[in-house]
């Protein structure tokens, strides 16, 4: 692919794409994807880091047959990997969670071939974090020249479309000023106010909501059993073959077929379990419920829940008050519980901003999406603002979170 000249005039960044990532290899990926991994810390976001990547694409979880082909962009300059991006080329629109459904339909009326498409995201992850892993040595060099990387490769194959989806708020900014369209969708965070525990943060809702959340613990933790908490090597392949029986139902019910195969999980127990927290349900010696959650540096991430039994209140008890309770417990700043979800705020999830890019080759076809995002983003912030008015917080809190 083309060079991209730097910032300083004296090299030039190459742009290449491979079809495995394990031709960028784990220490070149990760120190542009988690450098503060380097000091033995957590990294800040678990879904792009090699590990992860990796277990997706041995597991079979993407690549052939699934609408994810991998073509991982690098971006080298002087021989060194200064970036890389989790770029996939997709034959339909399943597993990201930033919907571009109706854009397919009416390409497609109008005689366009919207699909293959490329998408720079995690496969089936609803979750912010960077797209464009840029070294933190060579930033402005390394993003901008992914950016056009993928757009040229698009242009190269003639393909419809660019789409980089959960961005952070900043690579937003910098992709528009680049020439991407921005938009702005929304999911609902917790947000952690150095609570001591979880009466704290019972202590800042509104009387009503402050019961409602009590009864609903009470129910759920009277289901019968006991609710366990694990991590790390707590995690043994027994509890993945229960969580695997969960994870099918649901994934049956909500997307037909399961995004995940069953070796990404003994995958996950070989090399991510750190990275995780599973909170199970046992009744009578069996395992009945599960939720399963990635942990970063300052986040808790939701991911996946399902169940075999049905208790009164044992999914939000899993998923959303012992996912508050793990973040209290481990420092963390904020709980990210996946897509959508009303029914999350009046337990403590406030709705909040998530943001992509788009690029379409069709001039009159992207100048027709930008309007649409433009009022889509309008709309949405009034979505916001309305509905945290109407959260479960004491007035006073809002006001001052305001």
């Amino acid at each position: 692919m083309n060079t991209q000249p730097s910032d300083s005039g004296q090299h030039e960044v190459e742009i290449s794409v491979v079809p495995k990532i394990s031709d960028i290899g784990p220490r070149d990926w990760d120190a542009c994807a988690c450098p503060e991994e380097a000091d033995d810390g957590r990294p800040h976001d678990p879904f792009t880091t090699y590990r992860f990547l990796s277990a997706l694409e041995l597991s079979g979880s993407v690549g052939a047959g699934t609408g994810w082909q991998p073509q991982y962009l690098v971006a080298r300059m002087a021989g060194q990997v200064i970036g890389v991006a989790p770029l996939y080329a997709k034959s339909h629109s399943q597993g990201e969670y930033i919907f571009d459904h109706n854009w397919a339909h009416a390409y497609e009326r109008a005689g366009g071939r919207y699909y293959p498409k490329l998408q720079v995201a995690v496969p089936h992850t609803p979750a912010t974090g960077r797209r464009f892993l840029v070294h933190p040595d060579f930033a402005e060099a390394g993003f901008s020249a992914l950016v056009q990387g993928a757009v040229q490769l698009a242009q190269n194959n003639r393909l419809s479309s660019v789409h980089v989806t959960f961005c952070t708020a900043d690579e937003a900014k910098f992709g528009e000023n680049m020439g991407l369209m921005p938009r702005v969708t929304q999911q609902f965070h917790w947000l952690n106010d150095a609570y001591a525990g979880f009466d704290g943060f019972l202590a800042s809702l509104s009387s009503r909501k402050r019961k409602n959340i009590r009864k609903e613990r009470t129910q759920a933790q009277g289901f019968g059993g006991e609710i366990v908490r694990l991590t790390g090597d707590q995690i043994q392949p027994e509890h993945w073959d229960a969580f695997w029986v969960f994870y099918q139902d649901t994934g049956a019910r909500k997307w037909g077929t399961p995004y995940l195969t069953r070796a990404f999980f003994d995958l996950a127990q070989e090399t991510l379990r750190d990275d995780m927290v599973l909170v199970l349900a046992k009744r009578d010696g069996q395992w009945v419920a599960g939720a399963l959650n990635f942990m970063g540096r300052d986040v808790l991430y939701g991911r996946y829940w399902g169940c075999i039994e049905h208790h009164p209140c044992l999914h939000f008890e899993l998923c959303y008050y012992q996912a508050i309770d793990t973040a209290i417990d481990y420092g963390l700043g904020r709980v990210e519980a996946g897509a959508q979800g009303q029914h999350k705020l009046a337990r403590g999830y406030l709705p909040t901003q998530t943001h992509s890019l788009h690029w379409v080759a069709d001039e009159g076809f992207a100048n027709a999406i930008g309007d649409y995002l433009v009022a889509e983003r309008e709309a949405i912030e009034e979505e916001i603002e309305v509905l945290t008015d109407y959260g479960p917080f004491k007035k006073v809190q809002i006001e001052e979170q305001e």
